[in-house]
């Protein structure tokens, strides 16, 4: 959930358009953190393996069986 973790020294992202961005924090050793609204920006951002975390801000993202929104 947003505002549960620390983010000191991640990029914080809101979404993963930005490939230079991912592949640069990646690659520097930052972690990778986006936010997500719906359960398709979940999936598009963890697919990314640059992606360490994914921020929501509702809790009905928290219950999301991300087996099945991946593999159907």
């Amino acid at each position: 959930m947003e505002g549960e973790l620390e983010l000191d020294d991640a990029l914080v992202l809101d979404d993963v358009s930005d490939e230079a961005a991912l592949k640069a924090a990646h690659a520097e050793g930052t972690a990778v953190v986006v936010r997500a609204d719906s359960a398709e920006a979940v999936k598009a951002a963890l697919a990314r393996p640059e992606v360490a975390s994914v921020l929501v801000s509702d809790p009905e993202l928290l219950k999301l069986d991300l087996t099945e929104l991946t593999y159907g």
